[in-house]
């Protein structure tokens, strides 16, 4: 199993950023984490399959209809043992 952290940065916040990254890595099969961070930005923590976490990178770098993404940066982490997605 693969992990990685991505930070997106943009409008983020305020737009079901959060949730709507839940639903995706649910829909994918992922597990794992979506928080608001101080400075604005979203942290999205997710651990699956390689091709998941691919797929989820692709849509992180669009996100909801109302968000306006400027960059998305990614990370691999050591494998956790993350159960269901969480948000906060």
């Amino acid at each position: 199993m693969a992990c990685a952290r991505f930070i997106v940065r943009g409008r983020v916040q305020g737009v079901f950023f959060r949730a709507s990254a839940r639903e995706q890595a649910l829909r994918l099969g992922l597990s794992g984490r979506a928080v608001n961070l101080a400075d604005g930005s979203v942290e999205v923590v997710a651990c699956g399959s390689e091709e998941a976490l691919a797929q989820l990178e692709r849509w992180l770098h669009a996100g909801p209809p109302s968000a306006r993404v400027e960059s998305v940066r990614r990370e691999a982490l050591p494998d956790q043992a993350l159960r269901g997605f969480s948000t906060g």
